[in-house]
């Protein structure tokens, strides 16, 4: 490969490395929320999609409708994971500064 310095496609990939791992960190840092229900049921997530909190407004905690209650849990928790993958996948492309990145889901267990 002409005009390629093995030297320098070393040092781009220790700063690619570097910016992932920076960007990686402030995503566990961040918070998102996403609700179900008109805001009934709200779950709170990193910004690498793993659930730090649910919250349930105590008007749907009916015993005799469990099972919805147990379908806005799982719809918000869906959604705020959706909504941490969108992000981190944008933060990859960032940090890779245009390079095409194949397979960004696997990062967070997406298809």
């Amino acid at each position: 490969m002409e005009g390629i310095n093995l030297q320098q496609m070393m040092q781009l990939s220790q700063q690619m490395q570097a910016r992932v791992a920076e960007m990686q960190e402030k995503l566990e840092r961040q918070t998102m929320v996403a609700a179900s229900g008109g805001g009934m049921v709200e779950v709170t997530a990193d910004g690498k999609g793993n659930i730090k909190g649910v919250s349930i407004d105590p008007a749907v905690v009916d015993p005799e409708e469990v099972e919805m209650l147990e379908d806005l849990i799982v719809a918000a928790a869906s959604e705020v994971q959706r909504r941490a993958r969108e992000r981190l996948e944008n933060e990859m492309r960032r940090a890779a500064g245009g390079l095409p990145l194949g397979g960004l889901g696997n990062l967070l267990g997406g298809p």
